[in-house]
């Protein structure tokens, strides 16, 4: 089996996605020419033309604007915002009317759109590149918003989205780009349903929850753990609007306890909705309250700060500790 990394797992979708579906437009900064800042359009523009893989003026805003007005004709828009905190300014677009259109119109005009936006940290960039929006996004009724953690997961995953009839915010973990994983995209494997999480490691002692990178970075915590006998599940959360709450329900129980972690500060984060979303679940099993392990409440720093405000190992593994030693008065 080959080995392919995130990047070219999501070059290969999109690719699939073209050949599949003629209403299929890829669009964006740098997307054609150039192929992306991370080269996930690579050579796309090449193979379907200038009218189906083309470049944007630097207008987040138009961007957005563009997407609806195409996915009203019949498109299936796929456009990317070169990184998460350019997003910003396409917010009032994303809110105002991708997210409401379909309801607006009572059903007579679907929004089929799919924002590709490089997402979190972990690549040490300046100011606006490293933001963690997820929360933002998932508030927003109307929106459906998933993360990969690896190549494989974002192969199916981005094809899951564009095929979607709803918009779906696909928030790609940058630091994942380069990672390289065994995957076949032609070998048939039965994606899982829109809105299902994925237990990547079983465990009996506690639930490790994340999305996007930080879901390496739990396996890491799980491997290290197990050394001292305790045996930690990790869940990829993966849709992160909608929530997989029946997965999280079923894991938790067995477990007993869970620890959340997630790139994104930690106050109003989803992290929080999760955790309620255990406590609505399953308070009678819990043997101990639900950690949360997260980025600061402060703006994302500079790259020679970033290793002291992602979740690490250390920070996981203390709060696995709590969870372990909890008792009850």
């Amino acid at each position: 089996m080959p080995e392919l990394s995130l990047q070219q797992a999501l070059n290969t979708a999109l690719r699939h996605a073209c050949e599949d579906d003629d209403r299929v437009l890829i669009f964006g900064e740098d997307v054609g020419t150039l192929g992306g800042v991370f080269r996930v359009t690579d050579g796309l523009q090449d193979k379907f033309g200038e009218h189906r893989v083309f470049d944007t003026p630097l207008a987040e805003s138009a961007i957005m604007g563009m997407s609806v007005g195409l996915a009203m004709a019949g498109w299936r828009p796929v456009p990317e915002i070169q990184f998460d905190g350019f997003s910003y300014p396409a917010i009032d677009q994303i809110v105002n009317q991708v997210a409401r259109m379909h309801y607006r119109s009572r059903g007579a005009l679907g929004m089929p759109i799919t924002l590709r936006l490089p997402s979190f940290g972990g690549i040490r960039a300046p100011e606006h590149h490293g933001e963690s929006l997820e929360s933002l996004f998932a508030h927003v009724p109307g929106l459906k918003v998933v993360s990969p953690s690896g190549a494989a997961e974002g192969y199916h995953l981005l094809r899951q989205a564009i095929a979607d009839p709803d918009p779906v915010i696909f928030m790609e973990p940058k630091s994942r780009y380069w990672q390289r994983e065994d995957f076949d995209p032609a070998q048939p494997v039965e994606a899982l349903p829109v809105g299902r999480s994925r237990v990547v490691r079983p465990g009996k002692h506690a639930t490790l929850i994340a999305w996007g990178a930080m879901v390496s970075r739990c396996q890491q915590v799980a491997e290290l753990a197990a050394e001292d006998g305790v045996e930690l599940e990790v869940l990829d959360l993966r849709w992160l609007k909608p929530i997989d709450a029946d997965g999280l329900a079923e894991s938790v129980s067995r477990t007993r306890r869970a620890v959340v972690v997630h790139e994104a500060p930690l106050t109003a984060g989803l992290g929080g909705e999760v955790s309620a979303l255990i406590s609505e679940r399953c308070f009678g099993d819990l043997r101990a309250p639900v950690q949360r392990v997260a980025g600061f409440d402060v703006p994302y720093p500079s790259g020679a700060l970033e290793d002291e405000y992602l979740p690490n190992v250390d920070r996981v593994l203390t709060a696995v500790q709590t969870a372990l030693e909890y008792r009850r008065g």
